[in-house]
């Protein structure tokens, strides 16, 4: 929960909107400020306050308690210029919350935190549990000192400026070490914890077996992703209790699906009791990896708990991304989340320059030049096999025309895959020429590199005889110059020469050019591969210089009528 205080009118209107925009996540606070402040800090994990800097330094100096404990605490000015994140800038979350603050106010955020004034991913906001000398190496990090990367399991991290060797580690471990002298020890969740039990088995028993289990192997509970058992055992309170005390989900699979895993150690009773030779092992293994502790008993008599344990492997992250048209204002924050957490970005290099500037220190950059589509998806996800947090990124949407499906084609299960959606040029296009697509509509590309014409001249066709507007992607090109008109006539046979068509150039760039003119109108010559041509239907029109097609033809009818 969000805290809110304020103490002036102003403070108030900015305050309210922050509480109306997110009614959810926010409580106000009223009363005496100072009341107010340490109410709110003793019950929220965050505070928004419409104070001076100052005063809020003095009212929560004698409340802090330490570094992980403090809940982040965001101050905005009373003119809400600025949105300053002033406690917990990691930890309690406040420099994020002090970016989403100011974009909700058009604030401008402050942030100091000395890691991301240099827009270096902190250590402690990998999302990782994280121990020893953070600080430190944090700070050589900065220094740009030779830190070393020990990643002893496989895991996507974000771009940091490390190397083979150096005074620091950061070492990326799901072992049951302590973090050397000037180390950082980051914890994957790689290990699944399979567990059965009898009815009515102490949470005790099970958590107890659960942590010696991985003591005597040398793994840290830290690490732990899951506890997995039989559907049968969801709602047995030891087990339930166990996973809330570890602090991880527990997950549930079906009799039948423990029953087809491979185990070492299969049993008849719980064949007999829930219907399947193995509980723990089976769980543990469902989803793969290696079998680090076999089935094992709690120690009680009789016992009443088993538990196993599995190493899965770390699994790269491969984020198709569309970065919109061109205009950044364009480029979704979701996409620009996908970028910054990218430590390899593969794509296209007139798209690269595009975001450069938005990448992290360090990110890894392969790009390559038209032509090379599938290079580029095979490369980005041969370096997600890797165990890399890769972005592949295309103009446009991602899934349209564009890198989504021959990475797709190329990606297996081995990895994780985010599709990341972006505004297409047909959208783009259609937003500057007024309303084209507001009835039913299609894009048709008509290149015939990758698809023979006479596929395309069938989609024409169909598209004509349905009555669609038709969006053309890759209208004309030097060595294409024939298929735009030859469309264009196909088209003409179902629709007057009068019908609107839309042509629009390097939509939402420096450049962009757009036109309204009609089938009967359109010279094909003055359109090239940067341009989107839209057509219009039979019920499309030209209102005040805006192409608009009506939601339905009904709407159309009684204008006719009225006319």
């Amino acid at each position: 929960m969000i805290g809110l205080i304020s103490a002036t009118a102003a403070g108030a209107a900015a305050r309210d909107r922050l509480a109306a925009a997110w009614p959810d996540r926010t409580r106000v606070y009223e009363g005496p400020v100072g009341d107010a402040v340490r109410t709110a800090f003793a019950q929220c994990e965050q505070l928004v306050c419409f104070l001076a800097t100052g005063a809020v330094v003095r009212l929560v100096a004698p409340l802090l308690s330490g570094k992980t404990e403090d809940p982040g605490v965001v101050c905005v000015d009373e003119g809400g210029r600025f949105a300053v994140s002033l406690l917990g800038g990691h930890a309690g979350g406040a420099n994020e919350l002090a970016r989403e603050v100011g974009d909700l106010l058009g604030a401008e955020p402050v942030v100091t935190t000395a890691t991301d004034a240099v827009d270096l991913a902190g250590l402690d906001t990998l999302g990782l549990p994280v121990e020893g000398d953070v600080a430190g190496v944090s700070r050589a990090l900065l220094d740009g000192e030779a830190v070393a990367l020990r990643a002893e399991v496989a895991w996507p991290l974000p771009p940091l400026p490390v190397t083979d060797q150096g005074s620091y580690t950061i070492r990326v471990t799901d072992r049951l070490v302590e973090a050397a002298e000037r180390e950082v020890v980051l914890r994957p969740p790689t290990l699944v914890v399979g567990v059965g039990a009898s009815k009515g088995a102490p949470v005790e028993e099970v958590l107890g077996l659960v942590e010696d289990a991985l003591r005597g192997a040398g793994l840290s509970v830290a690490s732990v992703a899951e506890l997995a058992t039989v559907d049968a055992k969801a709602e047995e309170p030891g087990i339930v209790e166990a996973a809330r005390r570890i602090g991880v989900p527990l997950v549930t699979y079906s009799a039948e699906e423990l029953a087809g895993v491979d185990v070492p150690n299969p049993s008849d009773a719980p064949l007999a009791a829930v219907g399947t030779p193995s509980v723990a092992e089976a769980a543990a293994l469902v989803g793969g990896g290696e079998l680090l502790v076999p089935k094992r008993k709690s120690a009680a008599s009789p016992a009443m708990a088993t538990c196993a344990v599995v190493r899965r492997p770390g699994r790269g992250r491969l984020a198709v991304v569309g970065l919109g048209p061109g205009a950044r204002d364009l480029l979704t924050p979701r996409a620009k989340a996908e970028l910054r957490r990218a430590s390899v970005l593969v794509g296209l290099d007139q798209y690269v320059d595009q975001i450069r500037d938005l990448l992290r220190p360090g990110t890894r950059i392969l790009e390559s030049g038209l032509g090379a589509e599938e290079e580029r998806a095979r490369t980005a996800v041969e370096e997600a096999r890797k165990g890399q947090a890769v972005a592949l990124i295309g103009s446009g949407d991602a899934g349209v025309y564009a890198m989504a499906s021959p990475a797709l084609a190329e990606a297996s299960d081995d990895i994780d895959v985010v599709g990341v959606p972006g505004v297409t040029a047909a959208l783009a296009a259609g937003a500057i020429l007024g309303a084209p697509l507001g009835h039913d509509h299609v894009s048709i590309s008509l290149s015939d590199l990758h698809t023979p014409w006479e596929v395309i001249e069938r989609r024409v066709r169909a598209a004509a005889e349905a009555d669609l507007v038709v969006t053309f992607y890759n209208p004309r090109s030097r060595g294409r110059d024939w298929q735009l008109p030859k469309a264009l006539r196909i088209l003409a046979e179902h629709r007057t020469p009068a019908t609107p068509v839309g042509v629009v150039r390097n939509a939402s760039r420096p450049d962009e050019s757009s036109r309204l003119t009609t089938l009967g109108a359109l010279d094909p010559a003055t359109v090239d591969m940067m341009t989107v041509v839209t057509v219009g239907n039979t019920a499309t029109r030209d209102i005040a210089g805006r192409m608009v097609t009506p939601r339905g033809y009904r709407w159309q009818s009684a204008q006719e009528g009225s006319e």
